[in-house]
Formats: C-alpha cells, structure tokens, sequence
C-alpha cells in the first residue's frame, strides 16, 4: 500500500524511483514543484493514470480481521466457540487472571525469600504440608479470583484446613493446590497450580453449613465439569479439559492472553520415559521395583530401554509426560485425591491417558476426608496396563523423608 498524496514527502519520490515504483501524477506536490531536470525524468511516469489512495484504516483494519481469523483463539474464546456456559466462562476467567499472578510471582526477585520462609498460623492439620509465605500469598490471590467471580459457591484449597464457603448462589465447586511445589522454587525449578470444578449440588442445601462445604468437596472425581493446571516455567502453559479433550494454552506476554497451542492433546499410547524417584528404590515392594528393573532393560512389552525423567515437580512430570508419553508415578500415599490426583487423573483420561492409585482408576475413588493421600500414576495406557499387571506397585513404607 502507498501513502496517499497529502501525506507523500517530495524526498519519497525519488525512493519510489530507485525502487521500481511509478508515482501517479496526483503525488506531485503543487506548492513545491521539483525542478525541470527532476520533472523531465518523472514524466513518463507522471503520465500513468493517477490511482486513488484507498484509507489506510481500511486497509488496517481489513489486515487486522484476516489475521485474527488466521490466528488461535485464545482461552475464553475456544470456550465460546465450543459453547461453554457463560457462569463457567467466567470463573475461568477469573482462574487464569489469577494464575497470570502467579506466573509473575515466581518469577519475581523476592520469590526465593518467600519460598524459604516458614509461615505463621499455629498448628497445621493432618494431612497438610507444613505451609510457606509464598503458599500463603498465594492462596490468598485464588480465593479472592474466584469470590470476585461470582459463580463459586464453595473453596476447598490445599492450603486450609477446611473448604471455605463463598456463596449460596455460586453455582459452582472449585478445589485447588494453588502453588504446587513452591520449595522448588528457590532454585528455578517449574511449579504449577492445579485446579478442579464442580457444580454445586444443591441437594445438600438444606445442611448446615459446614457439612455442606465438606460434602460438595468431596465429590467423586467422575463428576469434574472442568480440570486444569498450570506450568510456570520456560512458558506458562495452562492445560485445561471440559470434559471433550485436553487442551493446553499458552501465555502470550505481549498480550496477556493464553493463547492455544496444544489443541485436543492426546499422550501417546505408550512412552518411553518414566518418572519417580529413584532414590527410594530399596522402600519399594517388590512388584514395583520388578516393573522399573524390567522396562529399563527393555525386557517389558515395549522392546526398548526406558529413560528415567525426573523434575519433583508434579505439574512438570505430568506435563511431559502428557505431550512424551510414558508413566509418572509417587508410589508412597502422598498426593491428595481431592487437589491433585483427581484433577490430573481427569486432564489424563481427556487425553487418551490413565490415572490410578496402582490398582484402581482414580476417578472412580470415593474421597472421604479433604486431605486425603494415595499413591498416584499417571500416564500413557499401554504403559499403566503394563505397570498394573505387576501388581504390588503401591509403597507402604514410609520412613519419613526429609524430602
């Protein structure tokens, strides 16, 4: 697109000249004519019909809507284009704005004081970590996203003893870790927020009050609406499922959208990779350390040798292990049925995957207590079959580690 002549300086036209271009008559200036020897060699060039400048908006914005049509939709609009319910739209607004928080948090200069810190507060329940500074703050920040939405009837955080209630018209149940593996943090190593929704069941709305929190926390996870976490790291990848596959987003900085990268993720049928902590080999029982000992022999099923992969960072193990394949695994009791191992189970099973306690599926376990622990293997179907057929594969002894 050329300018137009009002906005065309005399000095252009002899660039318009060394490169190619024919300036039409209408982009000569009158008021400032160029000298003879300059109109005598633009004359052959003057004497073409003089083409209408079209409105540069015009052409700006026609530019503009070819290439959001050509571009990924963000977050919320995929919601949108898939006919997700408004009140849920919403919230998950709320959440990702929240976890756009968390993503500069991290990254901050203060974040290692804060991640090394012991927070105050009393005695912690059992079931619970021990919380830090930065857990706290950011528990904070989830519980304020999610009452300024509206739409949440109910909290249960990892980081409180018990769910807190929001709202009696919140048509919606979320449950959360909001900053998983925060002590990795001091040493930039990825963290992530896991998160999952429920509706709110309104049968239970003639209970107290705190026996109605505690009961819409403890749903099966069969009944999730939507799961997601969310990796801080390299990029901030937010991975989401409503239920019809698992998609991931991406953060764009320089717009603060996420944006879809990873549309209808599937892990693949069998990886070659597994994650867990070695150094607790000798604690394992026997099935399990059979099973480790055979496919990195390339003796299982699959007749090559399995690497070992381990971040210590769930949400880092389980995203590669979405996109790679292979299997992902705490043997010991552990990670919580109702803040992690539900809602990755969920995202896993949306993407072709499995998640299991080692011997049963983990969305089909009723959780009875908030703070529930089991041991937790997700991953690639082929590869979970293959681990569950060795049967005792659940660690039950726990001496009591550091870390």
């Amino acid at each position: 697109m050329q300018p137009c002549a009002e906005t065309m300086p005399l000095s252009s036209l002899s660039s318009l000249l060394i490169l190619g271009h024919h300036p039409p008559r209408s982009l000569l200036p009158t008021a400032n004519r160029p000298p003879p020897h300059l109109r005598l060699l633009l004359a052959p060039f003057t004497r073409r019909r003089a083409f209408a400048c079209q409105p540069l908006a015009a052409a700006t914005d026609g530019m503009a809507a070819a290439a959001a049509a050509a571009s990924p939709p963000t977050l919320l609009e995929h919601m949108g284009q898939a006919g997700a319910a408004t009140d849920l739209t919403v919230l998950v607004a709320h959440i990702q704005s929240a976890c756009k928080r968390f993503a500069a948090l991290v990254a901050s200069p203060g974040n290692a004081e804060l991640s090394r810190a012991k927070a105050g507060g009393g005695a912690v329940a059992a079931g619970r970590d021990a919380p830090k500074p930065l857990d706290e703050l950011s528990n904070d920040i989830i519980l304020s996203s999610v009452k300024s939405s509206g739409k949440v009837a109910v909290l249960a955080s990892e980081e409180n003893d018990q769910p807190i209630w929001i709202s009696d018209d919140g048509p919606y149940v979320v449950v959360t870790d909001p900053l998983d593996g925060s002590r990795n943090i001091e040493v930039s190593i990825p963290t992530g927020t896991i998160f999952g929704i429920y509706n709110r069941l309104m049968e239970l709305d003639h209970l107290p009050l705190e026996e109605r929190a505690q009961l819409n926390s403890l749903q099966s996870g069969t009944r999730l609406v939507a799961a997601g976490y969310v990796l801080y790291s390299s990029a901030t990848i937010l991975c989401i499922s409503f239920g019809a596959g698992t998609h991931a987003f991406t953060l764009d900085w320089s717009t603060g959208e996420f944006i879809l990268t990873h549309p209808s993720l599937q892990i693949p049928p069998r990886g070659q990779i597994y994650s867990v902590n070695d150094a607790r080999y000798f604690d394992w029982p026997e099935g399990l350390r059979k099973y480790i000992d055979t496919i990195r022999q390339g003796k299982g099923q699959h007749p090559k040798k399995y690497s070992a992969r381990y971040v210590c960072s769930l949400v880092a193990d389980f995203h590669r292990t979405l996109i790679y394949g292979g299997v992902a695994m705490n043997p010991r009791d552990h990670l919580r049925l109702v803040y992690e191992a539900n809602p990755l189970s969920f995202l896993a099973e949306q993407a072709g995957g499995r998640g299991s306690d080692g011997k049963n599926r983990i969305l089909s376990i009723q959780p009875v207590k908030l703070h529930q622990r089991l041991p937790l293997f997700l991953g690639s179907m082929e590869d979970m079959l293959e681990l569950e057929s060795y049967g005792d594969v659940q660690q039950k002894v726990n001496p009591g580690y550091e870390v």
